[in-house]
């Protein structure tokens, strides 16, 4: 299992209409991996959505990653937050979400599979977590960690200068939530720029 160069997050708060459909129009505009995050909703309600995300996701071959600890086992990849414990049993792909050199080191010294790396352009998603790193800062930053994906405010006219700067790709939130037609944009951007 692995994966692709463009992930989505959920934040069902920026949509404009129920966020299976949002995702589903995602999926059609290209999307393969998609990470659940949602973790403010009761586990039943969560786990429910997580069915009717899968249920999106299957047929095209795409993956869907839950965030959370409390995730595993159920499913097979999951993304942690920056403070989650490592699971155990290990899932088939771990990754979590990092904002500092240290915390790099750890999700590579723990074993995950990638990290999402942020923020790296100012953003309304990412607030309180510091600085925006830009460009130079993430190029600095990811050789520290596992494979890093850029997010926070990436826009596709950003990604050949992240791919540039080690990025293994891009993820996106917000951009998509309101608009699910940018993952092809995204995903353009990555083919021209050989990704």
């Amino acid at each position: 299992m692995s994966l692709p160069r463009l992930l989505v997050l959920t934040d069902r708060t920026q949509c404009d209409r129920p966020l299976v459909e949002v995702v589903a129009a995602a999926v059609d505009a290209g999307a393969r991996a998609v990470v659940l995050r949602e973790k403010d909703l009761p586990g039943d309600e969560r786990a429910a959505l997580a069915a009717e995300l899968r249920a999106v996701l299957d047929p095209v071959g795409g993956l869907l990653v839950v965030a959370g600890a409390s995730a595993r086992p159920a499913h097979p990849a999951v993304h942690l937050a920056a403070a989650d414990p490592f699971p155990d049993p290990r899932p088939a792909l771990v990754g979590r979400s990092c904002h500092s050199a240290a915390e790099l080191r750890g999700a590579r010294e723990e074993g995950c599979d990638w990290v999402l790396l942020s923020p790296v352009f100012p953003t309304r998603s990412k607030p309180g977590y510091g600085p925006a790193l830009g460009v130079e800062g993430f190029a600095r930053l990811q050789p520290l960690g596992p494979p890093a994906y850029a997010l926070g405010g990436v826009r596709p006219a950003d990604v050949p200068a992240l791919l540039a700067a080690g990025a293994r790709g891009g993820a996106v939130m917000g951009a998509v939530m309101r608009d699910p037609d940018v993952v092809r944009d995204h995903l353009e951007a990555l083919d021209a720029a050989g990704a």
